[in-house]
């Protein structure tokens, strides 16, 4: 018999009958050409009938043979998209036939070619009194959500701690959004198990190379303290129970859990090996719990990550005082600036496997990266790598050129204040100057900060994406530009802070590569794309969680209640 736990188990299962099968197959498919007696026909009727069933005959099989060809129309419409065919077009010139073969679309880097165009169109709107800064968001899309995390997870039925079941020790791993994801997920599993979380362990990751432990990036008292009426946390396990494992945690058990695994797992499989022995690991513990599980479980999920997990006390002190000097560089906007996730590092762009503008040593510089970061994964047998694919089909970092484009075609003017949130861009000095000269006000955590400020985080990413997360929460506008935990956490934060609006730009990038690799287009049909990409994001800004959904980015209806109208306009959130 299980201990105590705050999961019922046990789900129904509804199969749907398989749908019947064609008539067409279950009868004869010219059956009724067949004659019903009689001989040939020597009247003229009889042989216009004749006549008539010959022609139908004919365009049956004339049909078929059209059906033949289908799959290989398809095969030769898949090669030309992914550039492995393409046609040659021909002129006349001089008398003598010039052929010229077509570059498959998205196979060439022609944002530069469509900013040279454009750029005398963006300079007469310089200086513009209009700003899509100011008038961004429809506030009737704002639908008055506020927190009710507590109110959630009190319906559980426990009006204090039941008694601890064991010991839980996590390892989390990756950069510091992964990190979060981990620890608010086994603080989840904590309470569901009634176990005792110890503080998670920080594994060393290869690629992001930060030493940091737990209490570097995170207040480690202030996370025990707003945890203490629903899990039990610890800085470390008890003597008495490392004892028993001859004062060396690796002899603890580590349990494989799976990927993304139901709250009834870890019911009936782990918690019996809780209690046998007192204390139990996960390591990795990357994505172990599933996105869908009760609703009291993810009411934990969202108080640990909104109210729990706060910046420790020196990444907070500098994050303020950036986000300070971002408002007051925007004094003439009323202190709103925009912020931009621009994943554009070496890495990036080496991983995106797109190409840009750099020729035969972009290409050596890419393939250096890739081994170095992913040792041969990019040279196996049978991997098929076409740049041009991936840019059409949304999937290359935008460049901060692109970046620029898009929000002056959004209507957000030179005068914009503009914070890009970023690693070390790669040709920095190249790819950045197009961005800078569209937006004379752009500043980096490097730019906002002296040398004296910024050494203490130096050579910790972590520590240095924490100052980036801030100042992107505070902003008016959050653009995100390749997805990841880092923007997939902040919409969710921003949802949750600014009432259930996300407030956030996604641009949809297929549409990007087709407007990019577009050089001659008009800047009036440029601009009327951009800015229903921007109602569009207005008007997902408010997006509840579906069923496959995470909470971290969709935290209504499960970590957020609907107001009234009359409540939504006296009340207003504090974080």
């Amino acid at each position: 018999m299980h201990g105590l736990s705050r999961l019922g188990t046990g789900s129904n299962r509804s199969v749907s009958p398989s749908p019947p099968s064609s008539p067409r197959f279950r009868h004869g498919r010219y059956k009724n050409f067949a004659g019903g007696g009689g001989g040939v026909g020597r009247g003229g009727k009889q042989s216009a009938a004749n006549k008539i069933v010959f022609v139908l005959i004919s365009t049956v099989f004339r049909r078929k043979g059209v059906l033949l060809f289908a799959p290989l129309l398809y095969i030769s419409g898949m090669l030309l998209y992914m550039g492995l065919l393409g046609f040659d077009v021909v002129s006349l010139k001089n008398a003598v036939v010039v052929v010229h073969r077509r570059s498959p679309p998205g196979s060439v880097y022609r944002s530069p070619q469509l900013f040279q165009k454009l750029w005398p169109h963006m300079e007469a709107e310089s200086n513009a009194t209009h700003n899509a800064l100011m008038t961004a968001w429809n506030l009737k899309m704002h639908q008055g959500w506020k927190p009710c995390v507590n109110s959630i997870i009190s319906k559980a039925g426990f009006s204090e701690l039941p008694k601890s079941n064991g010991f839980l020790i996590i390892e989390a791993n990756g950069g510091l959004n992964q990190q979060r994801l981990s620890i608010c997920d086994a603080v989840a599993v904590a309470w569901l198990l009634n176990a005792t979380l110890v503080i998670p362990i920080f594994h060393l990751n290869s690629v992001w190379r930060d030493s940091s432990k737990f209490g570097d990036i995170f207040d480690e008292e202030f996370f025990i303290h707003a945890l203490r009426n629903h899990v039990n946390v610890v800085r470390e396990l008890p003597e008495d129970v490392l004892q028993r494992f001859d004062n060396n945690i690796s002899n603890i058990v580590n349990l494989r859990v799976k990927g993304w695994s139901s709250a009834a797992h870890y019911i009936q499989k782990v918690l019996p090996k809780l209690e046998a022995m007192g204390a139990v690991r996960i390591a990795p513990f990357s994505n172990r719990l599933a996105y869908s599980v009760p609703s009291n479980v993810q009411g934990v999920r969202c108080l640990s990550n909104f109210q729990a997990l706060r910046f420790a006390e020196p990444i907070r002190t500098l994050a303020d005082k950036m986000v300070e000097r971002m408002v007051m560089n925007s004094s003439h906007s009323g202190g709103k600036y925009v912020s931009v996730h621009l994943r554009f590092e070496t890495d990036m762009v080496a991983f995106s496997c797109c190409e840009y503008d750099g020729g035969e040593e972009e290409k050596r510089e890419m393939d250096i990266a890739r081994e170095r970061s992913w040792r041969g994964k990019f040279r196996r047998r049978g991997r098929v790598i076409r740049p041009g694919a991936n840019r059409m089909d949304g999937k290359c970092p935008l460049t901060p050129l692109e970046v620029g484009l898009m929000l002056r075609g959004m209507g957000f003017n030179n005068n914009t204040s503009v914070f890009v949130a970023a690693g070390n861009i790669y040709k920095a000095e190249k790819y950045m100057a197009p961005l800078k000269q569209m937006f004379p006000l752009l500043e980096t955590k490097n730019t906002l900060t002296t040398p004296e400020e910024l050494a203490p985080f130096k050579g910790h990413s972590s520590r240095l994406a924490a100052l980036d997360y801030t100042v992107c929460l505070h902003s008016e506008v959050f653009v995100t530009t390749q997805g990841g935990n880092f923007p997939h956490f902040l919409m969710g934060h921003r949802r949750y802070l600014f009432g259930g609006h996300a407030k956030t730009i996604k641009p949809d990038k297929r549409k990007l590569a087709l407007l990019f690799d577009s050089p001659h287009i008009r800047w009036e049909t440029f601009r009327r794309q951009m800015k229903d990409m921007l109602r569009h994001s207005d008007v997902k800004g408010g997006e509840l969680k579906k069923p496959s959904g995470s909470v971290y980015t969709f935290p209504m209806p499960d970590c957020m209640c609907k107001q009234t109208k009359a409540a939504a306009n006296e009340s207003s959130l504090s974080f």
